[in-house]
């Protein structure tokens, strides 16, 4: 198979929606607790263009098809944390355990270099041991552990907060 990292286009937005919405409907991934209308990915999408933050996807050229999704945006809406930055990544099920995270998350790591941002963040559920692993396999360290801080089916989550220190 044959992959592609491109930048997201309204075009892309119903297949990130069929991968974001399931994962908030049962998994752990998210801790939202309603699924989002396609109106919602059209207005992150202009908010990422119009603040110069990527929104990028990973296509299978052969189906051309989706097959998961990243982007980073600021930490915290303050100024002094204008050089630190927090990610998303998602893959759909169909392409799990094919290297395709890591393939976005070196090219969000790469992008984020060049523009220059200090810290990359990650948040990422206790459970969700293999993403902790795939941070850890970048050299994310874990910074931060929150007790719980969120609920999702009405489970307190405990959040894990890992940085990669992209200046070092």
């Amino acid at each position: 198979m044959s992959f592609v990292i491109r930048p997201a286009t309204e075009q892309d937005l119903s297949a990130i929606m069929a991968i974001y919405n399931p994962e908030v409907l049962h998994g752990f991934a998210t801790w939202n607790d309603q699924a989002y209308p396609l109106e919602h990915f059209q207005q992150k999408l202009q908010e990422f263009q119009a603040q110069n933050f990527p929104f990028f996807v990973i296509e299978d050229q052969a189906q051309q098809q989706v097959a998961g999704y990243a982007d980073y945006a600021s930490f915290r809406n303050f100024s002094g944390y204008r050089h630190t930055v927090e990610h998303s990544l998602y893959i759909a099920p169909a392409y799990a355990r094919q290297g395709l995270g890591k393939q976005l998350l070196q090219h969000l790591i790469d992008h984020a270099k060049q523009q220059q941002v200090h810290v990359m963040i990650a948040g990422i559920d206790h459970g969700n041991t293999s993403s902790i692993a795939l941070h850890e396999q970048f050299g994310f360290k874990q910074t931060g552990y929150m007790p719980e801080v969120g609920q999702k089916f009405g489970q307190w989550r405990d959040l894990v907060l890992m940085q990669l220190n992209l200046n070092l």
